[in-house]
């Protein structure tokens, strides 16, 4: 017997929620975990460096690459890999080439951390609902 809670998630796509989305930069809440939010996001081009003071950032790229720059490295991401940056590592992603992530952070992660850009998105905006035909691959 299936728990009373397995109905209330409908299956999702990741990768296909952020081909979708129209706006680079701009994540998007897919789920919540605990006291995490799964979200995702469409990027190309640089975000500004920036820290999140508490919170651990995992990165997961879907499609395409990423290179995350740190104060004191560096590291290249290609398709299916991940990286957390540790809470309070200025970081800097950089996308040379339109490149999709599902990013988990918590709940209270800030999306520029202590950085206000043009590209900074409140939670408000990444809580938006998204078209419910993107969120099953076979839909679409």
């Amino acid at each position: 017997m299936r728990p009373r809670y397995a109905a209330a998630m409908p299956v999702i796509s990741p990768r296909t929620i952020a081909a979708a989305l129209t706006e680079h930069w701009s994540p998007r809440v897919i789920a919540a975990l605990d006291d995490s939010y799964i979200k995702v996001a469409k990027l190309y081009g640089e975000l500004a460096w920036h820290a999140h003071a508490g919170e651990d950032e995992l990165f997961f790229v879907l499609a395409g690459r990423l290179r995350i720059e740190m104060e004191a490295t560096s590291v290249e991401l290609g398709e299916g890999d991940a990286y957390v940056v540790p809470r309070g590592v200025r970081h800097h992603p950089v996308a040379e080439h339109e490149c999709l992530v599902m990013l988990v952070e918590k709940q209270s992660t800030l999306h520029t951390g202590d950085a206000v850009t043009e590209h900074t998105r409140s939670l408000t905006d990444q809580l938006r609902p998204i078209d419910p035909l993107c969120a099953v691959g076979r839909h679409l």
